[in-house]
């Protein structure tokens, strides 16, 4: 009788602490944008997770799928969030086609559940299911990932979030988000990444998306936020936050005391570590992208010449004569790219090099690019998965309206520039035509009736010299 009143009482208490609403947790509920939480059950006081490594097709953004190695179905594998002094066991089933063992990266536990197969623990091979246990001696922002074949593995996207929240937080956290990093190389046109790639990436991504494929992140003016970011592959990464200045509040290893703590705008990540910045959010809409230049961009061909500044109108002319539409670009730089990808087709399966839009027009970027909207109306969100499931795309809950008098507009009325408006170098009449539609003309700048792209002015016929 007793055994079964017990039983009746953990079955109770299992219950509603699995279906527990984000207020009546300890500790508020991380959201991993564009991922997941994993579900866990209550047996006998120990918290039941259950991860499966799979391949997987997984979706970098709208028009871009890729055949990766995944937990649960998706990469990065769901966040698992647990509490200092849980006991936890976690049940890895393995559908890969190859042996592998998963490491919980930065926990502390008994050496055998550290998860290096060969050292540590026998490989799990296909087709069978491992069980780690442990009791969480800590509490911070940590990590796991495959420890067996980690190039292949880790490189098809075998990582995700092991967060352990503290019994105790001194400050509560109003949002809080955690954001893998990684970087790919997908040939264009192909859905395989290779891992063999060492430096030479093409991709950069948020938790395995690429802008504009990324969700924004949200928060109301006033609220504390924590951003977790956590990265196990190959590149070095610097994430500045426009707008705000944070505190860097906790490493890999644990947090830092205040009084080690300083203000920065960008902070530094390697391979294998994970930062914690906490921060009082501002009103507007603000960027939120990697500092290193090529980490902002999609596709690149790191192997296309310099064409900065090349005249390529008879180069244009002829090659338009077998290609119809054919546009050459880069000799003004690479903006045109944006407003070029709407109407040039490239090849399957394939990101264009900068894409997604505005309240103001096109942005220009792509890889590891979001926007952290802090408007008045953000809705409270009930659950991570709640989050999750109703914010997906850069415009989800809207753009932020700025008040009269605060957005930077051109000094000229309408924005034209009346002293040169209309009239080429020569001091003849310009006139503009559209890139793709040479049929396209008006004697003012405006856009294409066809297609809406910018109209250009056209070159004025140059005498040519032969020497």
């Amino acid at each position: 009788m007793k055994r079964s009143a017990t039983f009746l009482i953990l079955l109770f208490l299992s219950i509603s602490f699995f279906s527990a609403k984000a207020e009546e947790l300890p500790y508020t509920p991380v959201i991993t944008p564009n991922g997941s939480t994993l579900a866990w059950k209550m047996e006998n006081r120990v918290k039941v997770f259950e991860l499966i490594v799979e391949p997987c097709k997984h979706e970098m953004a709208p028009g871009m799928v890729i055949n990766a190695w995944c937990y649960n179905g998706q990469t990065p594998g769901p966040t698992i969030e647990a509490v200092e002094g849980d006991r936890v066991r976690i049940l890895v089933e393995n559908k890969l086609p190859e042996p592998t063992a998963v490491h919980w990266h930065g926990v502390l536990l008994p050496s055998g559940m550290d998860g290096v197969g060969g050292l540590s623990q026998r490989h799990i091979p296909p087709g069978d299911t491992f069980a780690y246990e442990f009791t969480l001696k800590q509490y911070g922002t940590q990590m796991y990932h495959s420890h067996g074949d980690e190039m292949v593995q880790m490189g098809l996207g075998t990582m995700g979030f092991f967060i352990i929240h503290p019994k105790k937080r001194e400050k509560k956290i109003d949002r809080d988000y955690a954001i893998m990093l990684n970087e790919w190389f997908v040939e264009p046109g192909a859905m395989t990444p290779n891992p063999n790639v060492m430096t030479d990436f093409n991709l950069f991504t948020f938790n395995s998306r690429a802008f504009p494929g990324t969700a924004p992140l949200a928060a109301r003016p006033g609220e504390r936020v924590r951003l977790r970011f956590g990265h196990v592959g190959q590149d070095f990464h610097a994430i500045h936050l426009h707008g705000h200045t944070f505190k860097t509040v906790a490493t890999d290893g644990g947090d830092i005391p205040e009084s080690a703590q300083w203000p920065e705008t960008t902070v530094a990540l390697g391979p294998g570590q994970t930062r914690d910045v906490e921060f009082i959010a501002t009103e507007g809409d603000w960027a939120l992208h990697c500092h290193l230049r090529h980490h902002p961009m999609n596709a690149m061909g790191h192997e296309v010449p310099l064409m900065l500044g090349v005249n390529q109108e008879g180069v244009e002319d002829q090659i338009q004569s077998q290609l119809p539409g054919y546009m050459a670009m880069g000799e003004k730089g690479m903006h045109e790219h944006t407003e070029h990808a709407k109407h040039m087709k490239g090849p399957e399966n394939t990101l264009p090099m900068m894409a997604g839009g505005g309240p103001f027009g096109p942005i220009g970027m792509g890889g590891m690019f979001t926007v952290f909207k802090v408007h008045e109306d953000i809705p409270r969100f009930a659950t991570a998965e709640d989050y999750s499931k109703r914010v997906q795309a850069p415009e989800d809950l809207g753009w932020y309206k700025n008040p009269p008098g605060t957005v930077a507009e051109s000094i000229y009325k309408e924005g034209k520039i009346p002293s040169k408006e209309g009239v080429g170098p020569s001091g003849k009449p310009v006139v503009y035509v559209c890139p793709m539609h040479s049929d396209v003309r008006s004697n003012k700048p405006g856009v294409c009736p066809k297609c809406g792209m910018t109209l250009e002015p056209q070159r004025e016929k140059k005498e040519m010299h032969h020497h």
